[in-house]
């Protein structure tokens, strides 16, 4: 088998949501740019709830969630705190960041990001 199966790259967007549903799609990935981009704490944080509220619709619908793009050491802490996300695909920063520092760190660094966000929404009580 050359891969596991197909996903869909889509904007936080219920709309999107609903089409990948309807269509069978397995996977979808959601688009994390603006969130990423945004400047102002109150756009990130907007934003930030966009996803929030996909990844639980995708949920929801028994779709698997994913997310990705341009996720960095200062942003990924939020989204690796979404607990039904399966997957973050974060490669080209840390294609980047290895030039800087070796591939192992910035690696290393970057899971360790990501662990402290599981380990703080493991702790909430449910």
């Amino acid at each position: 088998v050359l891969f596991r199966s197909v996903s869909l790259f889509i904007a936080a967007d219920p709309r999107q949501l609903d089409a990948a549903n309807s269509i069978g799609a397995p996977v979808v990935e959601l688009h994390t740019g603006s969130y990423c981009d945004a400047l102002l704490a109150t756009d990130r944080a907007a934003e930030l709830e966009r996803i929030q509220k996909a990844a639980a619709q995708a949920a929801d619908l028994g779709l698997e969630c994913h997310a990705g793009h341009g996720l960095s050491f200062e942003t990924i802490g939020p989204i690796a705190a979404i607990a039904s996300l399966r997957e973050l695909n974060i490669g080209h920063f840390l294609v980047g960041e290895a030039l800087f520092t070796g591939f192992a760190e910035a690696i290393k660094h970057m899971r360790a990001e990501m662990d402290k966000a599981r380990i703080r929404i493991a702790a909430v009580p449910r």
